[in-house]
């Protein structure tokens, strides 16, 4: 599964992905990606890549460092700032957009594959 994290900075998108984890049972250190560029978790026999690709400079940084292999069957995928990978990703089962609203966030989910449909729909 692969799920686009977009707003703003400080809009919290590792916020969540950090309350999601704890959700999931991690206990360790939940850190923002944005220098690594990713940090992975496993959760029982789920593998979870949070990436960070707000220094990329260039869209083809995405395939240079060797991340193709990561988006797979096996794994979910969280990406902030897909926008600087250029279209290069694979295309999202979900996209989460954050806003600052005030003092509130506002969150739009949408599902663009069936697979993120099926998870939309498991929600409700």
């Amino acid at each position: 599964m692969v799920i686009y994290l977009r707003g703003d900075l400080g809009a919290g998108k590792t916020t969540l992905v950090r309350g999601l984890l704890r959700a999931l049972g991690v206990t360790e250190r939940v850190k923002s990606p944005t220098y690594t560029l990713v940090e992975p978790y496993v959760v029982s026999k789920l593998y979870l890549y949070h990436f960070d690709f707000y220094r990329f400079s260039r869209s083809d940084e995405w395939m240079e460092a060797g991340f193709r292999d990561y988006f797979n069957r096996e794994s979910v995928c969280l990406v902030e700032w897909p926008e600087k990978a250029g279209g290069q990703l694979p295309a999202p089962d979900l996209g989460i957009v954050m806003e600052v609203d005030g003092n509130a966030r506002r969150i739009t989910v949408s599902a663009d594959t069936e697979a993120g449909q099926t998870c939309l729909a498991r929600l409700h």
